[in-house]
């Protein structure tokens, strides 16, 4: 399978324009041309990795965190990104990585550590706002129906789980077409009414050209009249974090527990334990220490997430801390990749890497 197809496909799901700004999810190297047999997923690039690549002749590695985040001045083997550069450019190997889009998307990293929870009546804790267009195009009643669906094929009347979602009204529309021109209806030079219907619908902003394409590609008129609004709109089930329920009241520290069985965390840093029940919680993959007033707002009794600062847990007031490291809390990631990739490509060969890339260990002391 060439690398561009699978791409498409993941990108047609967790859109790259969804990532922050300070982000670099993507193809980060590598020709998308190139054919692959398959792919070993992981959380970081390392040299480890791109050996163990090499070893299981995976053509692609596909992570979490991008391998290169700041643009590079230069590309030496004195530093570790250069060495990795190199190393996978000598073996043909590619790199693609999906990061906050993957964070934020609906069912990306957040929801699968509530999963993982059994979190019941899981929202969305910071909702993905200012990314949504309203499309409003004025079309000859004869065709509504096929630039309706041609506008819907291409990535607009989305809203939450539902699809092909417009609003529709009737009316009058009226023109009068110039010289040299070739009206679909009426003559040149006079004024002419043609029975139209408005079709509003929303669209994502990154399918904005392909939508525009399509609606005047299957639009009759040589001009066609439309309108694009931003809206304040936020996307549904987007967005970072998220929020729910435990299936039953814990104690604090019993709660602390099943996160460390759970995301296998070997050191959690916490708020002081207060013997209070926990219900409902927050979570968020990866560094969510800045999203401690929203978690606060939510109404939840405890915050899972990672690399919080010091002064930071003075912010926590009633609401239960637990930073469970940032590699614990994002590997779920990979499972999310692999169930992506296999329900589409399912003989395709994606494999989990095998190397453990947290940087981060712990002391275990023991004292009688």
């Amino acid at each position: 399978m060439k690398i561009k197809e699978l791409i498409n496909y993941l990108e047609s799901i967790v859109p790259t324009e969804w990532q922050e700004s300070w982000d670099n999810s993507g193809l980060q190297l590598g020709d998308p041309d190139n054919t692959v047999d398959s792919a070993l997923i992981c959380l970081d690039i390392t040299e480890a990795v791109i050996r163990e690549a090499e070893d299981k002749a995976c053509g692609l590695i596909i992570s979490h965190h991008p391998l290169i985040i700041k643009p590079l001045s230069s590309i030496s083997r004195k530093t570790a990104t250069g060495r990795i550069i190199f190393k996978a450019v000598n073996k043909g190997i590619s790199i693609y990585s999906m990061h906050t889009n993957l964070d934020i998307v609906k069912g990306g990293v957040s929801y699968h550590m509530a999963e993982m929870m059994k979190l019941k009546n899981v929202s969305v804790l910071s909702p993905l706002a200012s990314r949504l267009l309203k499309l409003v195009v004025f079309v000859p009643t004869s065709h509504a129906e096929k630039v309706r669906d041609a506008i819907f094929n291409a990535g607009a009347g989305f809203i939450g789980d539902y699809d092909r979602c417009s609003y529709n009204i009737s009316g009058e529309g009226t023109y009068r077409a110039g010289e040299g021109t070739d009206p679909y209806a009426g003559d040149t030079g006079k004024d002419h009414t043609e029975r139209e219907i408005r079709i509003e619908t929303v669209m994502p902003e990154y399918a904005r050209s392909k939508v525009l394409k399509a609606m005047i590609e299957s639009h009759p008129y040589e001009e066609v009249a439309y309108d694009i609004y931003k809206i304040e709109n936020t996307v549904p089930g987007a967005g970072l974090g998220c929020t729910g329920d435990l299936e039953h009241d814990m104690k604090d520290a019993d709660f602390l527990s099943m996160l460390s069985d759970l995301f296998g965390a070997k050191g959690i840093r916490h708020t002081a334990l207060k013997g209070k029940k926990i219900n409902k919680v927050a979570v968020m993959g990866g560094s969510g220490g800045s999203y401690i007033r929203e978690a606060i707002h939510s109404g939840a009794d405890a915050f899972v997430t990672a690399d919080i600062k010091y002064h930071s847990f003075f912010e926590a007031g009633d609401v239960l801390l637990a930073d469970i490291g940032h590699y614990e809390s994002e590997k779920p990631a990979l499972e999310i990749l692999h169930e992506l990739i296999t329900k589409k490509f399912p003989k395709f060969a994606v494999r989990f890497s095998e190397t453990n890339t947290n940087p981060v260990n712990y002391l275990q002391v023991w004292k009688k």
